[in-house]
């Protein structure tokens, strides 16, 4: 019988050292230190302001309760209004990111300067705010419901472009790799092997940003791009902050329903 101190202890791995910061991480934290600092000191948030602000709060809650209905059917219509506009983007968007997904996944590029493009195109569209683009769609297409769905568009693809693309350089390469084995064409190992592994990633990723979509769809209306966002706008400039508030109340409801139902579907694909 073979005693204790025979047997192999199990290999005991030293937690990782911590690098000491270079000189250009020291200078980098200090620059982000001296923005913070001057971001404060610009902020103007003294405790005296904070307080009386409190109050000014209050007057408002006293000005909007009870809310108005009077104009809820109108409210309800642009809400209507708002949800539409947002799905068309994400759908718009959604589709357009597929082929651009291909062409950003390093296992799908047709070469490296394809790849590259790609994913700076996809940067370029994530770092533009989408109310800077739905400002840039209402001079190209006008006020209204257009602008907003090109700029809602315009930012899932950003969101969904690099998240498809990602997923996409995760699958396993086997499939691939025995349809080309096979003579598979490249369309055919898109539609055989890549989208079937990606596709329940694609469409959580897809439901995920219809619910970023609609709350970015009220954003979008206060700068006229339609929706429930210029009756909300139209209410605080009137002061009519009953109104405003039925309306903010309505947006909580429609944004709570399409985050619970995008969450069922979502639980029902992972």
């Amino acid at each position: 019988m073979k005693s204790n101190s025979s047997r192999k202890l199990p290999k005991i791995t030293p937690p990782p050292r911590w690098r000491k910061p270079s000189f250009t991480v020291w200078l980098g934290i200090g620059i982000l230190i001296a923005f913070f600092l001057h971001g404060l000191y610009i902020s103007n948030l003294t405790p005296e302001r904070i307080y009386q602000g409190f109050f000014r709060l209050g007057e408002f809650l006293a000005d909007a309760f009870p809310p108005k209905p009077d104009r809820l059917t109108n409210i309800i219509s642009a809400t209507i209004e708002t949800f539409e506009m947002a799905l068309v983007g994400t759908v718009f968007g959604a589709i357009l990111s597929l082929p651009l997904s291909l062409l950003a996944a390093k296992n799908t590029s047709p070469n490296s300067v394809v790849y590259g493009l790609s994913r700076n195109f996809i940067t370029l569209l994530r770092v533009i705010p989408d109310l800077v683009w739905g400002l840039l769609f209402i001079v190209v297409v006008g006020l209204g419901v257009g602008a907003g769905i090109l700029a809602i568009t315009v930012d899932v693809m950003g969101f969904c472009g690099k998240f498809f693309a990602e997923r996409i350089e995760e699958i396993d390469p086997k499939p691939v790799e025995a349809l080309r084995a096979l003579g598979a064409s490249e369309w055919g190992i898109i539609v055989g092997a890549i989208f079937p592994a990606t596709m329940p990633s694609f469409v959580a990723s897809t439901l995920y940003s219809l619910e970023a979509s609609v709350r970015s769809a009220v954003v979008l209306g206060l700068v006229g791009a339609g929706g429930i966002g210029v009756e909300l706008a139209t209410s605080m400039q009137l002061l009519r902050y009953d109104e405003a508030l039925m309306t903010i109340i309505v947006i909580f409801v429609v944004v709570l329903l399409v985050e619970r139902v995008s969450s069922v579907i979502r639980k029902a694909l992972m």
